[in-house]
């Protein structure tokens, strides 16, 4: 009886339920980590006795660790497999949950909410390594777009369930349920995932080829003229995501539950916004439709500034917020397309490099930014509109021609 070789062995495959379950959940990590306490964060900075603006820069610490972590948990995943960085990144998750719930004082809360977020990115790029792994071609296509799905029901779900949280447990309560998913998605892992990668694809890499591959990226025009615009985009959406809890509870007095029923309002215009691009990409091209959308980002973010500096009541500040998650949701997933158009083999580390630039500027600018101008309506409005007209600028003068080559 013949042994097979290596590359004959047959690889481990879940059914697309179960993949798309089990996938789903681990898409799921990052906004259920970030918007699960969203409308708890006036109550956190008050209930530690320090700055609105320290409250939110618990976010910003939140975004920078998962854009780090991606960084590490992508190469490790492709070394030693998919299963045991990811138990182990989840295992972490959890225990530092744990951390951020029993935090005496906001030093300790960031620094423990950064390692947990670093922690928790393994789940969002491992799941799509793992997606890859399993399907290809057309059905990895329909995957990738259910994961979609999955992600940006996600942030609907997380503040309106943390708005009903809010009921019944304080900003420390929500971290202990945190570290309650972080155990359910351990269980999971163990008992629901496959290894996907073959003993024989695995390999060290090393520093040296990721930099020649980050080196051979960051030399294309048009993914920097991409990375630009969407440094820009990153700053007027983190902007929106920490400063609205503050701005709509503080300012214009809504209660939690009624913010996280806005933000879920928001989160699902995204959604639309998404399917709308699908939808019109084939006529329209991918530039074409990214260049509107990005427009339209700029055309909304003014509306709300004029909005905020007239004193415009609550339902005009709403509809303008729900508009650029609108927009945005047109323009995002073209600009992805046009970054990676000439990097079919390196995708993930022109991935990884892009979610870097959108994770790392909007969360150290907007707590800046706060603490220059104040947790209010026109600071938000100010810097969400500078953010995209940047990044509208970028678009045309940048993108527009490299595109063009």
């Amino acid at each position: 009886m013949s042994i097979p070789a290596p590359g004959d062995v047959p690889r481990p495959r879940m059914s697309t339920l179960r993949a798309m379950l089990v996938l789903g959940m681990l898409e799921a990590f990052g906004p259920l980590s970030m918007d699960l306490y969203l409308p708890q964060l006036p109550q956190l900075a008050a209930s530690l006795g320090t700055t609105e603006a320290l409250g939110q820069a618990t976010m910003s610490a939140c975004m920078i660790g998962l854009g780090l972590g991606q960084l590490v948990a992508g190469p490790l995943s492709d070394r030693f497999g998919r299963r045991r960085p990811l138990m182990v990144g989840v295992t972490a998750f959890a225990a530092l949950s744990v951390l951020c719930a029993v935090a005496p004082n906001i030093e300790l809360l960031l620094v423990a909410r950064f390692l947990q977020s670093l922690a928790g990115s393994a789940g969002i790029v491992i799941c799509l390594a793992i997606a890859r792994d399993q399907f290809e071609g057309a059905e990895l296509s329909r995957m990738l777009s259910l994961l979609f799905l999955v992600s940006g029901t996600a942030p609907i779900i997380a503040p309106v369930l943390g708005g009903q949280l809010a009921r019944i447990m304080d900003w420390r309560g929500i971290f202990w349920v945190l570290g309650a998913i972080g155990l359910l998605l351990l269980l999971v892992v163990v008992f629901a995932l496959p290894e996907t990668l073959r003993p024989d694809e695995r390999h060290g890499g090393g520093l040296r080829a990721w930099g020649d591959h980050a080196g051979a990226v960051v030399r294309d025009r048009l993914f920097i003229a991409v990375l630009c615009a969407a440094a820009g985009g990153g700053v007027a959406f983190f902007t929106y995501l920490s400063m609205s809890s503050f701005v709509l509870q503080d300012e214009f007095g809504l209660t939690p539950q009624t913010f996280s029923l806005a933000f879920a309002a928001g989160a699902l215009a995204s959604i639309l916004g998404s399917q709308t691009s699908r939808l019109v990409v084939r006529r329209w091209g991918p530039l074409r439709v990214y260049l509107g959308g990005i427009t339209a980002t700029l055309i909304a973010t003014t509306a709300f500034l004029v909005l905020a500096l007239t004193g415009t009541g609550v339902l005009g500040v709403v509809i303008a917020l729900i508009g650029f998650m609108l927009c945005s949701g047109i323009g995002g997933p073209n600009g992805q397309t046009l970054a990676l158009a000439h990097h079919g083999a390196r995708a993930g580390t022109a991935s990884a490099l892009l979610g870097m630039a959108t994770f790392l500027f909007g969360p150290v600018l907007a707590p800046v930014a706060a603490g220059i101008g104040g947790t209010n309506a026109v600071t938000m409005a100010v810097t969400m509109a500078i953010a995209a007209a940047v990044a509208a600028v970028a678009a045309w003068m940048f993108v527009r021609p490299a595109a063009a080559v």
